[in-house]
């Protein structure tokens, strides 16, 4: 451990000895984890490696629970009822591609959209699958529900690697809300954060309630205690201990403050920061268009942060207190259609088409890559209980914007959903198409805690999706 020692004498700037003991972590000025940015001065690979690229940015939108593709981009209108469910379908602006009845809105949009409709895991836990989907990686074992973050299933999410490939500036290349994604009990999945990259690769989580009137970031608050006047006195006295550890560092003693610390100050301080996280600025007509949920809300403040610079935002579906157990989010075991009807469709089909909208009314839509998905999809057949179960077998994943071609359908399930009969992709195809649009090739090397060279993706990019 590494003590100061000092007379209790105050210093020039009026702070005592104990202020210096007390500076050990800048959790004090609202930021827990200021060693994040340590990701853009570590990372391996830099800008200057990125070729051009169809995308500036990605805004992924996470189904927490698994959506059935039955129900939203794979319906089939010509199965049996106990297959196809008491949904009906509508003509999309595709010709020939068909939505279910409760997307009206994004139903118009599709000119823009390619969706895959062969993706597989064949895993049908939320956990491992969905750490196969975050991160592009099959889970060890797979089909292992209510597994933990750890070894050997610690390969960095989406998010962890976009980071690290990224040079930070006052905002983090990839930011996650409003937060993470968990299974009843409140078991945090594997494969959210930097995995074997380390902590400093984390994208910056962000715990949120954008729809709530009072909604603030509690990061980028600084503590009651803590006025203006007090940060730069907590800035000054940084700049003190560089000062000290620099000496400590000549005489073989490594400093623990560094150029990333001041960059969290940065992100404290920062206008454009402020700025991109407040809705307020927003018109009222354009926040209801997203509709006032906090997944509404949370979309918006997502293309926000994308336009404030941010690389990555991944958007998770909000899973209130309120959520049933027996059926929470999208996982929805009974009650499907009742559900379908009133608390997932309305409110994804009018966030997610405002979101496509917007950015193609902005000119961002080109630069930026929507990805639409979840764990895994529901299951060919209702259960007993009026439900769907879980079923990786088969799922959609829709792209838009960012180098792909919209308009299409990509892969085709069986005659009930069940199983793909062309064109299956696995998650690591996802990961590999993500990271070409973004600029990076696959084989992108990083490296692991046993400096092992290791490829950012081992998939095959979807060229058919592609511009």
């Amino acid at each position: 451990m590494l003590s100061l020692h000092h007379a209790g004498v105050r210093l020039c700037d009026t702070l005592s000895r104990r202020e210096w003991l007390r500076i050990g972590s800048l959790g004090t000025c609202g930021l827990s984890l200021p060693h994040l940015w340590t990701a853009h001065a570590t990372a391996a690979a830099s800008v200057s490696q990125r070729r051009k690229s169809s995308a500036k940015s990605v805004l992924v939108l996470f189904m927490m629970g698994g959506p059935p593709h039955q129900e939203t981009w794979d319906p089939k209108p010509n199965a049996p009822e106990e297959v196809r469910g008491p949904l009906g379908t509508i003509a999309t602006a595709t010709p020939g591609v068909r939505a279910n009845e409760l997307m009206p809105l994004t139903a118009k949009l599709t000119q823009h959209i390619a969706v895959l409709r062969a993706m597989s895991t064949n895993d049908n836990a939320h956990s491992s699958s969905g750490y196969w989907m975050l991160t592009g990686v099959p889970h060890q074992p797979t089909n292992s529900e209510n597994s933990k973050p750890g070894a050997p299933n610690d390969w960095p999410c989406l998010g962890a690697i976009v980071q690290w490939l990224n040079r930070g500036s006052s905002l983090p290349a990839a930011i996650t809300l409003p937060q993470r994604i968990f299974n009843t009990g409140g078991i945090v999945w594997p494969g959210q954060d930097g995995g074997f990259l380390g902590r400093s690769a984390d994208p910056w989580l962000f715990h949120c309630e954008p729809a709530s009137p009072d909604f603030h970031i509690p990061e980028l608050r600084p503590l009651p205690e803590l006025p203006p006047v007090r940060i730069r006195e907590r800035q000054s006295l940084r700049q003190q201990l560089d000062q000290h550890f620099a000496q400590l560092e000549r005489q073989g003693i490594p400093a623990r403050f560094t150029a990333q610390t001041q960059q969290a100050f940065d992100l404290l301080t920062s206008a454009k920061a402020r700025e991109a996280f407040d809705l307020d600025r927003e018109p009222a007509r354009v926040r209801d268009r997203y509709g006032r949920t906090q997944f509404g809300q949370s979309c918006l403040l997502a293309r926000r942060l994308i336009e404030a610079g941010t690389t990555l935002v991944q958007v998770n579906w909000y899973r209130a207190a309120s959520e049933p157990d027996d059926a929470p989010v999208w996982d929805t075991h009974v009650r499907h259609v009742e559900r379908m009807k009133t608390v997932l469709m309305p409110v994804m089909d009018q966030a997610y088409s405002a979101l496509i909208e917007d950015l193609a009314q902005r000119g961002l839509l080109d630069e930026t890559l929507v990805v639409w998905a979840g764990e895994f999809g529901r299951t060919p057949r209702f259960n007993g209980r009026g439900g769907r179960d879980h079923w990786g077998h088969v799922f959609s994943v829709a792209l838009a914007g960012g180098g792909v071609r919209g308009g299409m359908v990509y892969g085709e399930s069986d005659k009930i959903a069940a199983y793909p009969k062309d064109g299956r992709v696995q998650p690591e195809d996802l990961h590999a198409t993500i990271y070409h649009c973004l600029g990076y090739s696959p084989d992108t090397e990083m490296r692991d805690t046993l400096d092992r060279p290791l490829p950012i993706s081992r998939g095959q990019v979807i060229q058919a999706v592609l511009r």
